[in-house]
Parts: structure tokens; C-alpha cells; sequence
């Protein structure tokens, strides 16, 4: 017996041992793109066009920051993504709200009917010319509106909502609050909604990271400067960037702007995701629980 403890003693040693090590490996592969960005994004133009930044930054320099914060419409176009974002993200998660706790009673008529036809929309879309046009003919080009409207509902992100009040908020506990004279407006937000807790800050994440990295949809519905979001405008110092080198005559000119064109991309890449990483944190600790517990059952 206790030889066979010693071995199975070995065999969770070396069992755990490989864990830990495959996940050292998986962290590393994980980690390094994102410390080689940072590391190129404070070093020296020539040392990053040069391919030297390995992992340590080569001659620290803020020159591509620099250029990025003198931009005339960089501060406006962040607080403008800002704004975009906490709106676009209160619009979403009121709508998917609406939808998924109606979805999660068990009194609600046909409601495998309306899961049925909200899934629909996962598998079938009218595609871009179509949505484009539905756009158009709304109005909504040129509009803030054009950005919120066509997302305002993730399926998924509503599925997942309707699972977490059918596992966590049980029905007993309408029962109760009904027979105390609570009407379901009061039940859902009295009630419902403080216990719902991890699932709002995790769909809420989910919604703010897509609402933040706005391109493709910005680029299509918004023809005016004074409306673009950060990743356009970041976008057009990116592009500004390498038209000046492709038009530079003289041999030493090109190459310095050449290396300032390679610099801005890593540090746009931190610009526009450093906001975003320093939400996460502050919503780290539900994200696990909120996702797990709402994919408990479909």
C-alpha cells in the first residue's frame, strides 16, 4: 500500500509538473507578441526598422507617442470613442436585458418560437449591400446611431443573459416576491438585476470591447471627420505615414520616415488597446463566474 502511494505520489508530481510546464509555455507564447509591441513601441525608430527590439526596447524614445498625441484630432477622437462606447454599451445591455429575462420565464407564451427566430438571425443575415441599405434608408448615415443601432443586440450575448436568470434566478423567488405585491418591472429591476451582477459585467465588457475597436461599420455609415472614432483617425496617421514615404524623393528623407512609419504602427496598436486593458481588471473577477454560470444549460 505504501509503496503504491509513493508512486502515485511520483505520478502526480510528474503529472502537475507537466501541467505547469505546458502552461509556461502557452503564457510565453502568449505574452511575448504583446511585450515585443510594447518593447518596439519605445525604441529608437532605426533599431525597429532595423528588426533589433527583441524583448527590451533599443534605444528608449517616445518619438512615435509623440507623434500620435500631436495629431490635432486625436484627443477629440478618443473622448468621441469614449462616448461612443459607454452609450453604445448602455443601449446593448438594456436591449439584450429586455430580451433575455422575458426569454428565461417559464410563463412567457411562445417563447421557443422567439429563441427559435432570434437564433435564426445567428445562421441567416441580409449581408452588407442589404444592411447598408437599411442604414441608408433609416437615415442613420453620418449618425452616431449608425454605430448603435445595427449591433444593438449580440445574440449570443443575449443567450448567454437568458441562461444566467434561468440558473440563478429562480422561480420561487418571483413567486414569492409576487405574492408580496412586486409586478415584474419591480421583480426585474429590485430584484433580478442586483443579483445579476456577474453576467451584466461580463456582457457589458463584451459590448464596450466591440463598441471600442469600431472600424469596419465607422468606415461604412460616417463620411464626416468630425465623427470618426479613434481607430479612423489612428488609421489616417497610419496611412499619412507610409504616403510620405512612398512619395519621398531623397534617399535619406524616405528612410527616416520609413522608420517613423514602422514606430506608429506599434504605437497605435498600444494606444488603442491600452484603454481596454485597463478596464479588464475591474471586471476580471465576474468574468469567470459570469460566463461559466451562463453556460450552464441551453
Amino acid at each position: 500500500m505504501e509503496i503504491a502511494r509513493m508512486k502515485n505520489a511520483r505520478g502526480d508530481r510528474a503529472f502537475s509538473f507537466i501541467v505547469y510546464l505546458f502552461l509556461c509555455v502557452i503564457l510565453v507564447i502568449v505574452l511575448y507578441p504583446i511585450l515585443f509591441i510594447l518593447s518596439s513601441s519605445f525604441s529608437a525608430k532605426d533599431a525597429v526598422t532595423a528588426g533589433e527590439v527583441v524583448l527590451f526596447p533599443v534605444g528608449f524614445s517616445l518619438e512615435g507617442y509623440k507623434a500620435v498625441f500631436d495629431e490635432p484630432a486625436f484627443l477629440q477622437a478618443f473622448l468621441r470613442s469614449v462616448g461612443y462606447t459607454v452609450v453604445g454599451t448602455v443601449i446593448n445591455v438594456a436591449i439584450t436585458i429586455l430580451a433575455a429575462y422575458p426569454l428565461a420565464r417559464k410563463d412567457l407564451k411562445g417563447r421557443g418560437l422567439f429563441m427559435l427566430l432570434f437564433a435564426f438571425t445567428m445562421f441567416f443575415q441580409g449581408g452588407l449591400i442589404p444592411t447598408y441599405l437599411v442604414v441608408k434608408g433609416a437615415g442613420l448615415l453620418n449618425s452616431p446611431w449608425a454605430l448603435w443601432l445595427p449591433a444593438a443586440l449580440s445574440i449570443w450575448n443575449m443567450i448567454i443573459a437568458r441562461t444566467y436568470f434561468q440558473t440563478t434566478i429562480p422561480h420561487d423567488l418571483l413567486e414569492a416576491a409576487q405574492m408580496d405585491g412586486c409586478n415584474d418591472y419591480a421583480f426585474l429591476w429590485k430584484i433580478a438585476l442586483p443579483l445579476s451582477g456577474p453576467i451584466l459585467a461580463v456582457i457589458s465588457l463584451f459590448y464596450a470591447v466591440d463598441h471600442w475597436n469600431q472600424y469596419f461599420n465607422a468606415l461604412l455609415y460616417l463620411n464626416k471627420p468630425n465623427l470618426y472614432p479613434l481607430q479612423l483617425v489612428l488609421r489616417e496617421i497610419l496611412v499619412r505615414s507610409q504616403m510620405s514615404t512612398d512619395y519621398m524623393g531623397d534617399t535619406a528623407d524616405s528612410a527616416k520616415m520609413l522608420g517613423l512609419a514602422e514606430l506608429l504602427k506599434y504605437c497605435l496598436i498600444v494606444v488603442s488597446t491600452l484603454p481596454m486593458m485597463i478596464v479588464y481588471p475591474f471586471v476580471q473577477r465576474f468574468f469567470v463566474k459570469g460566463v461559466m454560470i451562463g453556460a450552464l444549460k441551453g
